[in-house]
């Protein structure tokens, strides 16, 4: 055993005692990288594999967080989808300290230029404009943007009449770009008012989380509101509401379920269903003549 002063402390040199410690065994089995993960729901560690392609806990059925693609992968029929405005870019308007640094730390995290992946595509063979935010990229707020390719989306779909699918998952408004963010708001809110004018249809899907200016603006206004299972959805979080009227919220607030039971969604859809119960829906509203044709 060997021991050597170092300052004030004593260090125990137990490497000399060991000759095996020095040594990393060759044959021990290595496990590599990104093989488990743990369920933020049962908080249970699971084999990754046993998620299957839809990202579902195989314990209890929680359902982890996809990127754009991975969902239009699922989604659309496969090789339909192109993809609209992949070039847009965000500025900075309003002058925030580092903001460049900070979208490019985004963008190579997530894969993307910004929060959201819009295009045209089928599903079902039924033809339809698709947008899909995406979590991973600063946790889908809402810059200029996002909110430019949503109304750009919309405005698509209105002008060549296709119905409309847009899902949502966000923190909200993007503070980094202040009012510029807000406003976002109210342009892609008046363009679904003009989609909804001409007789089309919006469905909206709520994943988790949907929250602050998203879900006060397009994430809230389909014709259709569908949610995936105990996915969240509010303006403000509960923490903050219930500091503000003082009061103790019930089990479960601003959870998928308990807007169902409100009111505010129509149906919660697991994943695995997801496209078969959009390809109904969009097959239920589609003009009569186009439905005699086929």
């Amino acid at each position: 055993m060997n021991l050597f002063k170092k300052k004030n402390y004593i260090i125990l040199d137990r490497r000399a005692e060991s000759p095996q410690a020095q040594t990393p065994d060759r044959d021990a089995p290595a496990v590599p990288d990104g093989m488990w993960v743990k369920c933020s729901h049962c908080k249970k560690l699971i084999y990754k594999k046993e998620m299957g392609p839809y990202h579902i806990c195989p314990n209890c059925g929680g359902h982890f967080r996809l990127g754009a693609r991975e969902r239009i992968a699922l989604i659309a029929d496969e090789g339909t989808f192109e993809e609209m405005d992949a070039s847009l870019r965000a500025k900075n308007p309003m002058g925030y300290p580092n903001y460049d640094k900070i979208i490019a730390k985004a963008q190579q995290k997530s894969g993307l230029i910004d929060g959201v992946v819009s295009g045209t595509c089928q599903i079902g063979t039924i033809p339809i404009v698709l947008a899909v935010m995406d979590g991973n990229f600063m946790m889908g707020s809402m810059g200029s943007v996002v909110g430019e390719k949503i109304t750009r989306a919309i405005e698509f779909a209105t002008s060549h009449r296709l119905p409309l699918v847009i899902f949502t998952v966000s923190g909200g408004a993007r503070m980094q770009e202040g009012i510029i963010s807000l406003m976002q708001m109210a342009k892609t809110s008046a363009a679904l008012s003009r989609h909804s004018q001409a007789g089309l249809l919006y469905i909206s899907v709520i994943t988790d989380p949907t929250t602050g200016g998203v879900s006060a603006s397009f994430a809230s206004l389909g014709d259709i509101i569908l949610a995936e299972p105990g996915a969240l959805m509010g303006f403000a979080g509960q923490r903050v509401i219930e500091g503000t009227i003082n009061e103790k919220l019930p089990e479960g607030f601003q959870r998928a379920e308990f807007q169902l039971e409100h009111g505010f969604v129509d149906k919660i859809v697991p994943r695995p269903e997801l496209k078969d119960t959009l390809v109904r829906l969009l097959r239920l509203h589609q003009p009569e003549e186009v439905a005699e044709h086929e």
